[in-house]
């Protein structure tokens, strides 16, 4: 369960911005919307959150910022080469700014124990990298690394709870690799748990991306999953009857070198694609994917990884959740997580929209609303709609559009 990002000098984000899925006090829809997370230090978390803001406000790169964050964490042990920098861009508005590390810091909790793990890095290294475990109210520091300027190389500071081959994850780091991928890649099993929590657990798509078909299709292979998804279909309104699977020949073109000439390669394959049948009054008619309309298609392409993640308790984040789909529909996909029923593991969903049509308290608590802006100096800043205290019964959409919490463009007058 997530409970906290914070980034820094990331793109848009200068100073410090920090997200948080930490419930205030309010006792509103705390059967429905709220879990224990079975952490001393947490007693309360949040299920979802939705990020308003104008466009070209932040809100992309606070997801984008996670995205990246899960991808060094993923790569940086097996996949970056020696010498290969990182793709960081940092605020690039102020001369301080550009030349400074950016830094990220996740704080979640797996399995009633919480973690607060983060790193500093500039395209060329790592700078900075912690890991404290809650086990109690009182916090064990596992491990600190930072980079000695002056001696030219990185001072290591363990804590005793870290047990294992230290002096080997530590000399088989390279400077632009995280320690923690690095141990785990050499069975570190004590840290192993954390690398896959991040790598596993937090499901990103960020701006103008979707899950891919195959990932639902996979899912309705065996009769279970099928089924669930057959009732998610039917439950979202989407008339769809029965659902099949036929195999079709797909070819993937590729270059290859052939005596030193590139060369045109074609590799011709078998993939199971969907079959949607319909019924009406009229009659009953089979359609390919491709047929149907694009807001069916992205439900069913979403619908096989929001099926996962309730099950297994991952952490969706998706930006402009709302492309191509109804308010209704977007409405029904956070019912789910809100579901005492549907979400027993503790998944959590956070979106950006510009739908104001969800800013409603029949659909979320004050505290799980966030607002993104940009100050005079063109910085992102995020910052809680509970910042603005609203009464209970607030009509949040039309306060909003009013300007009452910020977060809006500034409009001018145009003339040709």
């Amino acid at each position: 369960m997530l409970v906290e990002f914070r980034v820094k000098n990331f793109r848009s984000i200068r100073a410090e911005q920090r997200l948080s899925l930490v419930a205030d006090k309010d006792s509103t829809y705390s059967k429905s919307h709220l879990f224990e997370s079975k952490s001393k230090v947490t007693p309360s978390l949040l299920k979802s959150a939705v990020i308003y803001g104008p466009n070209a406000s932040g809100k992309s790169n606070l997801i984008n910022a996670l995205a990246f964050m899960r991808t060094v964490v993923a790569t940086s042990a097996t996949q970056i080469r020696e010498g290969q920098q990182f793709n960081c861009p940092t605020f690039k508005l102020d001369a301080e700014s550009k030349e400074q590390p950016s830094e990220f810091e996740l704080t979640f909790i797996d399995q009633g124990i919480r973690y607060q793990y983060g790193f500093s890095l500039t395209p060329e290294r790592v700078i900075e990298e912690w890991l404290l475990v809650y086990k109690t109210a009182k916090p064990q520091m596992w491990f600190n690394r930072s980079f000695d300027t002056k001696a030219g190389k990185d001072e290591y500071e363990f804590g005793s709870h870290l047990t294992g081959q230290r002096s080997l994850w530590q000399e088989s780091t390279r400077s632009n690799a995280l320690f923690l991928s690095k141990a785990v890649d050499l069975n570190s099993e004590r840290l192993r748990p954390i690398f896959l929590w991040i790598v596993e657990r937090l499901i990103i798509f960020t701006a103008g991306t979707q899950p891919i078909f195959d990932f639902s299709i996979g899912y309705a292979q065996t009769e279970e999953g099928k089924a669930e998804l057959l009732r998610f279909l039917s439950a979202a309104d989407l008339s769809i009857a029965n659902l099949s699977f036929e195999n079709k020949k797909m070819k993937q073109f590729g270059l290859q070198l052939e005596n030193g000439k590139p060369a045109v390669q074609t590799v011709e394959f078998e993939t199971p694609m969907p079959l949607f049948f319909h019924e009406a009054e009229g009659g009953t008619a089979t359609f390919e994917i491709q047929d149907e309309s694009t807001g069916t298609q992205r439900l069913f392409a979403f619908a096989g990884p929001v099926l996962d993640v309730l099950k297994n308790g991952r952490v969706l984040i998706v930006d402009e959740l709302d492309n191509s789909l109804h308010t209704l529909m977007v409405s029904f996909l956070i019912r789910q997580f809100h579901s005492t029923v549907n979400n027993p593991k503790g998944a959590q969903l956070i979106f950006t929209t510009h739908d104001t049509a969800l800013l409603d308290s029949e659909i979320f608590r004050r505290d799980q609303i966030w607002l993104v802006k940009k100050d005079a100096a063109q910085a992102t800043i995020l910052y809680p709609l509970t910042d603005f205290s609203p009464r209970k019964k607030e009509a949040l959409g039309r306060g909003y559009l009013m300007g009452r919490y910020g977060a809006l463009p500034f409009l001018k007058d145009f003339k040709l």
